[in-house]
């Protein structure tokens, strides 16, 4: 079955890196998009068994979100804290740790959030892609009092 999202935005896409300690997390969640048909785009890293730095594929992700309007970043190391910090350094990523559906929903909503991100100590490849779909369909609230906060947000980028 194809999802909403995939059906209408066929054409956006969906960027996804991982460490190492979230190889196995991200291969597994890019069959699932893939199936479903989403347009994925796999920074990496290309298996387990060599240590890498997450900051570097953070910055894959975020370069590619920052570059594509309309695109999101799923971003996947042992915790997903590691990653959410790294891209958030960069400016117009509004990255987010998700380990839950209203997690998901309420960072696009209240915050716009363009990348989410996930331990894999703690994520299951399933559940991974229903919070994906959920951020991906969920459109940001941007009342007065959402853009003002998110403004206030960006202002503090050095």
């Amino acid at each position: 079955m194809v999802s909403l999202w995939a059906t209408i935005m066929i054409s956006e896409s969906v960027a996804i890196a991982a460490d190492h300690r979230g190889y196995k997390l991200k291969a597994d969640i890019v069959k699932l998009l893939t199936a479903l048909r989403y347009n994925v785009t796999d920074y990496g890293t290309e298996d387990d068994g060599i240590i890498v730095d997450y900051p570097d594929y953070a910055e894959m992700v975020a370069t590619h979100v920052q570059k594509h309007n309309g695109s999101f970043g799923a971003l996947i190391c042992n915790s997903g804290v590691g990653m959410a910090i790294a891209a958030n350094k960069f400016r117009g990523i509004r990255a987010v740790f998700c380990d839950r559906l209203s997690l998901a929903k309420l960072a696009r909503e209240h915050n716009d959030a363009n990348v989410i991100c996930f331990g894999s100590a703690f994520t299951s490849p399933e559940h991974a892609v229903h919070c994906i779909e959920l951020f991906a369909t969920t459109a940001p609230l941007l009342n007065e009092r959402h853009k003002s906060r998110l403004k206030k947000i960006d202002e503090l980028m050095a």
